[in-house]
């Protein structure tokens, strides 16, 4: 296969003049006790609108650093902005407030909760940042029939497929709207046919305006579904360019 990334790349977001989302800035991250940072000196701008890709080996990083953009931990060093927010500063009660406005977050293993129906595994969300009940039953249903699970509704979700509790946690992540959509590993669990359908409701989320960073091992999958490739190794960004680019 072609390889994927420019080995002359040397911008790492959009182009002068674009509409920034997402801007990281020297950001590092060390853990106490282990040699070495798990993030070292991470910049990057990610436009609104924008389907990007962050790859590279088990352990280069990808994970942490979609861990602190969600606010979910915090930088050692350097500054994160999402939509003007500063969210390595936020307090752990803005945080959390930052997460459910902001941010939707779909994880390899779905994080479901599975003694709540399908229907209040997508609503909870929306009832934490304060939407009515009425209103976030309503999102809720209206996500769930987009996805083509509507029938899951009272289902609880470990009676469902790989493929459908993936779609549960898509809607789950959708339903307030949020800026920016975050995908770790979503197709990582899940067989070869379902894995494609997923990805390709991520590039229709996408063609419809949703910003997504997509962490993933697959090349085949960066390629079809993002706009642009991000590659750590070591902590380090190395590399960054539109799938197909050349030398």
């Amino acid at each position: 296969m072609k390889d994927l990334v420019s080995a002359r790349a040397d911008r790492l977001g959009p182009p002068p003049g674009a509409d920034v989302l997402l801007s990281v800035r020297e950001v590092s991250k060390r853990y106490p006790g282990l040699g070495g940072s798990a993030l070292d000196g991470v910049s990057l701008d990610i436009r609104r609108g924008e389907a990007v890709a962050v790859m590279g080996p088990s352990g280069s990083g990808k994970s942490t650093l979609l861990n602190l953009i969600a606010g979910l931990d915090r930088p050692t060093a350097g500054t994160i902005t999402v939509a003007g927010e500063r969210v390595e500063t936020l307090s752990e009660t803005r945080a959390a407030v930052y997460r459910r406005r902001q941010v939707g977050m779909i994880f390899q293993f779905f994080n479901l909760l599975d003694d709540m129906t399908v229907a209040d595994n997508v609503v909870l969300p929306a009832r934490l940042a304060g939407v009515r009940r009425s209103q976030a039953r309503a999102r809720a249903a209206g996500l769930l029939a987009r996805l083509g699970i509507e029938q899951y509704a009272n289902s609880y979700p470990g009676r469902l497929s790989g493929g459908e509790r993936q779609r549960v946690a898509i809607a789950r992540a959708l339903v307030n709207s949020p800026a920016l959509l975050l995908a770790d590993e979503p197709t990582g669990a899940l067989d070869t046919a379902n894995g494609e359908a997923i990805g390709q409701m991520l590039r229709d989320l996408n063609a419809g305006g949703q910003t997504l960073i997509l962490v993933t091992h697959s090349p085949d999958l960066a390629a079809q579904y993002a706009s642009r490739i991000i590659r750590l190794t070591d902590g380090r960004v190395v590399a960054g360019a539109r799938p197909g680019a050349g030398p």
